[in-house]
Order: C-alpha cells, then sequence, then structure tokens
C-alpha cells in the first residue's frame, strides 16, 4: 500500500496550491443536502476528479467536489458528496477526505447524512443530533497498522459526539425555534435498505436511526483528535405496517425539504465556534 502520509502531504500540498487560507471547520454534506453550499460565501471550488489521490462520487445527490470559503464568519472547507463503503471503496478511501481536512488545519467537524428512522415517535423530517453510534455492521477504517502521526492505536471512543457541541445546537435550535430529536445512529454498509426484521432489530439493539455512511468518517475524526457534531436527516420510517417501499429519491426529496432548518443550524453553529 503507498504511504499514507506521503499521499496525505501530496494532496494537502495540491489544494494548499488552490487555496492557501487555513479552514478552521470541515463539513461533510450528505444526500440531498448539496444546496447547503449556497449560503457559503465560495472563494475556491476544486472538483474531486481533479485532486491527487481522491476518489470520486458516484451516487445521486452527492456533487463531487471540495468548496472553500467563508460562512458565520469562519473560513470553511465543505465537502459537497461523500464516499460510501458500498460504492466499492475500502474504508481507507472512505474516510481519506476526513484526514485531509485535519491535514488542512480544520479544528472541528460537523457531519449530515440521511437516514430511516427505527426509533418510536420520529417523523420523516425531523433533524436527529446522533449522540451516539453502534458500528458493529461497517468495516472500522483503523484495521492494519497504525499510523502514530495520525493518532493512537487504541482511540476512546467513549464521546465520539462532542457533547459541549450537542449543548450549543441545542441552544442554537432552541433559538431559531427549530425542533430537533436526539438519538443513537446505527451504521451499516448498504447499499439495499433494510429489511422489516432488519429494522426491528436495530430498534431492538439501541439504533435510533440507520445509514450508510458517517461512522467511519466519525472514527477517524476521534483518532485525530477532532471534536464532531452530526446530525441525521429522519427522510424515511422503516417500522411501519403500511407498504414498506423505499426509494433514493423519495430520500432526497425528504432531504431536500429539511435543508433550510439543517442549514440554518449548521450555519449559526459555526459562527459560535
Amino acid at each position: 500500500m503507498p504511504d499514507l502520509l506521503q499521499q496525505l502531504h501530496e494532496t494537502t500540498s495540491f489544494i494548499q496550491s488552490r487555496y492557501s487560507p487555513t479552514p478552521e471547520v470541515g463539513i461533510v454534506l450528505g444526500s440531498g443536502l448539496g444546496n447547503f453550499a449556497q449560503e457559503i460565501k465560495v472563494e475556491v471550488e476544486i472538483e474531486y476528479d481533479k485532486i491527487p489521490h481522491f476518489p470520486v462520487s458516484t451516487v445521486e445527490g452527492h456533487h463531487g467536489k471540495l468548496i472553500f470559503g467563508e460562512l458565520g464568519g469562519k473560513k470553511v472547507v465543505v465537502m459537497a458528496g461523500r464516499f460510501h463503503f458500498y460504492e466499492g471503496y475500502g474504508p481507507d478511501q472512505v474516510v481519506y477526505p476526513i484526514r485531509v481536512m485535519k491535514q488542512l488545519g480544520i479544528q472541528t467537524l460537523l457531519l449530515s447524512n440521511a437516514a430511516g428512522g427505527v426509533g418510536t415517535g420520529f417523523k420523516v423530517g425531523d433533524i436527529m443530533i446522533i449522540t451516539d453510534h453502534i458500528s458493529f455492521n461497517i468495516v472500522n477504517p483503523l484495521l492494519g497498522k497504525n499510523i502514530a502521526e495520525l493518532g493512537p492505536r487504541f482511540p476512546d471512543m467513549s464521546e465520539p459526539y462532542s457533547k459541549v457541541l450537542i449543548q450549543k445546537a441545542r441552544q442554537i435550535a432552541s433559538g431559531l425555534h427549530i425542533k430537533l430529536v436526539e438519538g443513537i445512529y446505527f451504521g451499516v454498509t448498504g447499499p439495499t435498505f433494510e429489511t422489516r426484521a432488519e429494522y426491528k432489530l436495530i430498534h431492538r439493539l439501541g439504533g435510533d436511526a440507520v445509514g450508510m455512511s458517517t461512522v467511519q468518517e466519525v472514527i477517524v475524526a476521534v483518532h485525530m483528535g477532532l471534536p464532531v457534531f452530526a446530525v441525521s436527516v429522519i427522510t424515511d420510517i422503516g417500522i411501519r405496517e403500511e407498504d414498506n417501499v423505499i426509494t433514493h429519491e423519495e430520500v432526497l426529496q425528504a432531504a431536500k425539504e429539511a435543508e433550510p432548518k439543517l442549514t440554518a443550524l449548521f450555519k449559526q453553529l459555526v459562527a459560535e465556534l
């Protein structure tokens, strides 16, 4: 395997040749949330396929570019489109951009995703603060030789999502009159949506929402000492008695409808960091 530190150096050197300021906050946009970028005072955009060692996003609803600019008075770098294990990428490729953003200098990571609701009382369009996750069903991106320059061999995962950021988000949402729910995110590989039996099992195991992203990114962020805040937009309800057919188009539409609230929350959160 090529030397990861050398790859990261080549990637960050290329990006810094195109954009020299140091971003303070990294943001990853999930399915259907790409219009969030319109709130950014964009300074530079770099397509993924132009960046050395970057994978290329292949999923509808994921644009595939890094956006650099200003949001809430802070310099930010935004991933408009993320990479997924189900696309055929290895875990190391899925998390590569998170490592790059850390190397570029970010101090906080904000993540969003579209997820299926399995918690009782959830509705389509709810925004769920992720307070914890269950990762047994995904491949851990830290498998293999540890690179001490990036983080410790056995990172502590007792607080993968920053309690300080969660409390700040609660206060902001209250001031903006945005209703938030909270819960545990259950990570799966996808690309299939879950069966009825799987939804019920996930709920019994403690999951409130289920999705195909985020967990590997969070593990690597914690490994590198980055504080993380993450939310799921509940785009479908898994446990229901009626017709249970779910389409990706419906997921994108539900995310689009929730996007203004999520945008307002993230914008104010960045401003108050």
